[in-house]
């Protein structure tokens, strides 16, 4: 199954442990409720066995602690932190990574989830309606500026979503503070995310790499949103 991901991100905004703690808190909460599989939580070590060790509730009052400790700092402002799920699986499904409160481009903000490639979880993660919850989790907790759900394998796309444009995936969410969304073709559903922006949705089945109707799909939108300034 083609793995896929995640990713949230946001230009420099310097925020506190306790800030961080609060959207942390907030996010951990939401996630929860798109299904089970992120239920429970620990903290990512160099071995299965290690982590396993170190489960945590994802309360205000336990990332205020983990975001005390140096080895979850990213020079004097920013902070780091890497969670499990627990769920054995090829590759990194139920991984998250989260850097928070940086002011500076050096360490980019972003939250980057890994989603499950094996059964049962994918079959029910890897659904249009638990994506949407998904991005929903991280742009109410994390106000980014664009989310995508995007392959692991898609070449430059760590490059892409760390931009400051749009990444065009299977889902993707724009701030309005970037801009208006363009006209997309017919097919391409949009629609408003609690205010905050625009939730852009390519197709209603599951996205393939593959797929050579669903690449040019992916090339129209692309052109839309370079043609109306919003990616490079």
């Amino acid at each position: 199954m083609e793995p896929l991901q995640v990713g949230a991100y946001w230009a420099g905004r310097e925020e506190s442990a306790e800030e961080c703690a609060r959207r942390a808190e907030r996010f951990f909460h939401l996630l929860r409720r798109c299904d089970v599989a992120y239920s429970r939580w620990f903290e990512h070590a160099y071995s299965r066995r290690q982590s396993l060790r170190l489960p945590f509730e994802p309360t205000y009052e336990t990332f205020l602690r983990f975001f005390g400790r140096k080895k979850y700092r990213l020079g004097k402002d920013a902070f780091r932190f890497e969670a499990w799920t627990g769920q054995e699986q090829r590759g990194r499904g139920g991984m998250l990574s989260l850097t928070c409160g940086s002011a500076t481009s050096f360490y980019p903000n972003g939250c980057l989830l890994y989603l499950p490639r094996e059964e049962p979880a994918a079959g029910r993660v890897l659904t249009l309606p638990v994506l949407k919850e998904v991005i929903r989790a991280m742009v109410l907790a994390w106000e980014p500026d664009g989310c995508s759900v995007v392959s692991e394998d898609a070449p430059g796309v760590k490059d892409a979503l760390v931009a400051e444009a749009p990444c065009v995936g299977w889902l993707m969410y724009v701030s309005r503070r970037r801009g208006k969304v363009p006209r997309l073709p017919r097919s391409v559903r949009v629609e408003p995310l609690e205010g905050k922006g625009s939730l852009v949705i390519l197709t209603r089945e599951r996205f393939s790499g593959e797929d050579l109707t669903h690449l040019a799909l992916v090339e129209q939108v692309r052109m839309a949103f370079v043609q109306a300034g919003l990616m490079r």
